[in-house]
């Protein structure tokens, strides 16, 4: 191919091309380059970085020039010439290789893509997951102290918040779905009308709009012109395009999230894409937050709750101590042992006595349904060990267990779990596959050894199992089930009594 020839399909390249000396001055660029760079001009003699003012070197080669030079190999960056500009720069170094080290280095052949709206849309999703993170934040002390309404109205300043801020909608309406009625209760409506935020709606496919439409059927709607789509019923003033999705949690459609925009069209598939994601973030925060959990009936005052809630932690804090030095005196000071064994079981007896002394006082909130104490009598006085990094969970556990009478005790990492199962009887086993110390799997083996009758449960987050835990747990066999978090209550209790009821 003649030089001219080439020279022209460069030109037709959707990236920028620069051929650089080893002083990194630009010798031949294509016209692409010019256009990335914004200038009038075919930027001839000037040094590469000055195309772009001060760029930040985002990686991975924080000097992808310098590494080609002193590499001899090809070496990449990304640059963030501004806020909404980030340029992929490759780098190819073109070698004599009759000559050595830098010497060698002829010229440098550079490639420059624009990855603006991919990078945009990976720090979008990290947005979002950031997002998510803070909208389940609710496990602080003073949110624990907060009434449900104080609760509600807090959740809904930060989608709010995030919706606006992060999604950049400016029209929303969230609706939740009762289970018994399928109505959809309004949650939060912003600049809808206040005919269309009253409206009584049903999870049902006809006559109830795209939300209900999507209520019932799990699927997301894409309503491209509000003035020729059959379902849309009048929302936001002038709304000619709308996003609908479903708020989902273990396939149960908790309710939808419905945006919309006074532009036909107005909506892609990136915004479906984000609005899913926050949507499945929001259906994580509405679970935290006890909103949509009927099972959750409490057998105590809240005042006693906020006791079981303080006690547990240190508590098993106290039980894993305990343990660990019991173990390690076995064998060697009779007296010690039997005075640690001692220890715990008055710790043990501590708790239960805070919980009968709390469940005899506490008055019944009408509202509320039956005691769950008396529903699953399986579970009742069954000794759980839960097992899982995060402190949240652990104190999840306390709180929704022992309102059926579980006795629960917890470990944060595998080792603790092992030292407590080696000193007590357990009737069921739920760990984490994800421990600071060992992967589930291997948990689940150490677990198996120290007692092959004990019933192991292995829990994990939206089926994300980097290390394949599960997979190889069922093929060693012995795995009882496995959980999803966040769980759904019932689940929970459900895995629970099969676990204890039945041999492994």
């Amino acid at each position: 191919m003649s030089q001219m020839a080439l020279s022209e399909v460069l030109e037709q390249l959707p990236a920028g091309v620069a051929v650089l000396d080893p002083s990194l001055e630009i010798t031949w660029c294509n016209d692409r380059l010019r256009i990335l760079a914004q200038r009038d001009t075919l930027p001839l003699g000037q040094a590469f970085y000055e195309l772009f003012g001060t760029p930040e070197i985002l990686g991975p080669d924080l000097c992808p020039f310098h590494t080609a030079i002193g590499r001899g190999q090809p070496a990449r960056s990304t640059l963030k010439i501004d806020e909404k500009r980030f340029y992929d720069v490759h780098v190819t170094p073109l070698l004599d290789h009759q000559a050595d080290g830098p010497d060698a280095i002829q010229s440098l052949v550079t490639l420059v893509r624009d990855v603006s709206t991919q990078v945009q849309q990976q720090e979008k999703l990290h947005a979002i997951h950031q997002a998510g993170l803070e909208l389940g934040d609710l496990m602080p002390q003073e949110i624990l102290e907060m009434s449900v309404e104080d609760r509600i109205e807090l959740l809904k300043s930060k989608i709010s918040h995030f919706t606006r801020d992060l999604l950049e909608y400016d029209n929303l309406e969230i609706r939740l779905t009762e289970r018994e009625t399928l109505e959809l209760i309004p949650l939060l409506a912003i600049g809808m009308r206040d005919e269309a935020a009253n409206r009584k709606l049903f999870a049902l496919p006809e006559d109830n709009g795209v939300t209900g439409f999507v209520a019932a059927t799990g699927k997301s709607y894409l309503c491209e012109d509000t003035e020729s789509d059959p379902l849309y019923l009048a929302g936001a003033p002038d709304a000619r395009s709308s996003l609908t999705v479903p708020l989902t949690l273990h396939d149960e459609i908790l309710g939808t999230f419905n945006v919309e925009n006074p532009k036909p069209g107005a909506f892609s598939e990136d915004d479906l894409q984000f609005l899913e994601l926050f949507g499945r973030e929001l259906s994580v925060a509405l679970n935290t937050l006890e909103l949509l959990v009927a099972e959750k009936a409490t057998t105590v005052s809240e005042n006693t709750e906020r006791i079981l809630r303080e006690v547990a932690g240190p508590v098993d804090g106290i039980l894993n101590d305990v343990a660990w030095v019991l173990e390690r005196y076995i064998g060697h000071e009779p007296n010690v042992c039997d005075r640690l064994n001692q220890i715990l079981e008055r710790t043990r007896e501590i708790k239960q006595l805070v919980h009968e002394v709390g469940e005899s006082i506490a008055p019944r909130r009408s509202h509320l349904p039956p005691p769950g104490r008396q529903q699953r009598p399986r579970i009742r006085d069954k000794r759980v060990l839960f097992v899982d990094g995060d402190e949240s969970i652990r104190r999840a556990a306390h709180e929704l267990l022992e309102r059926y009478g579980c006795n629960v005790e917890t470990a944060h990492n595998g080792d603790s779990a092992s030292v407590m199962l080696r000193q007590s009887h357990y009737d069921t086993v739920v760990a984490d596959i994800r421990l600071e110390d060992m992967t589930g799997y291997e948990c689940f083996c150490q677990l198996r050894e120290i007692n092959r009758e004990v019933p192991v449960i292995l829990m994990t987050g939206f089926g994300y199992d980097p290390t394949h835990s599960i997979v190889k747990a069922r093929q060693a066999g012995g795995l009882k089930a496995v959980l999803y978090k966040p769980f759904r209550l019932d689940q929970l209790l459900t895995e629970l009594e099969a676990a204890v009821g039945e041999p492994v």
